[in-house]
């Protein structure tokens, strides 16, 4: 069993000698750590790297990359394209909660 989960663990991340493509930059990291689980959840085996370690062929760049396989790199660009159109699920239950409170509602009368 334990064998299966260093597999599973192994098979995850691509492997360095494999064509890899970056799908995704950005200069905060928390924003490339979301994009890095959406693309885990979706089980896209992909990579996060700092772009200061490429430094010496890119002078100036900074910021976190996401690196995917070749053949997976059009379903994750979709996917990332995807999840910024849609609105976020807390963004719809704030206009919904805005829509209960009402001031204009009339409170009962007090006894």
């Amino acid at each position: 069993m334990a064998e299966q989960q260093d597999a599973a663990t192994e098979r995850r991340r691509p492997d360095p000698n494999e064509k890899l493509v970056k799908v995704f930059d950005s200069e905060q990291e928390s924003e490339a750590i979301v994009v890095k689980g959406l693309l885990d959840s979706a089980a896209i085996d992909n990579d996060l790297a700092s772009a200061s370690l490429l430094q010496d062929a890119f002078p100036g760049m900074g910021g976190m990359i996401i690196l995917v396989r070749e053949e997976d790199a059009e379903k994750a660009r979709s996917l990332i394209a995807e999840s910024r159109q849609q609105p976020s699920a807390t963004a719809d239950d704030d206009a919904a909660d805005e829509e209960d409170d009402d001031p204009t509602e009339e409170l009962p009368a007090k006894v």
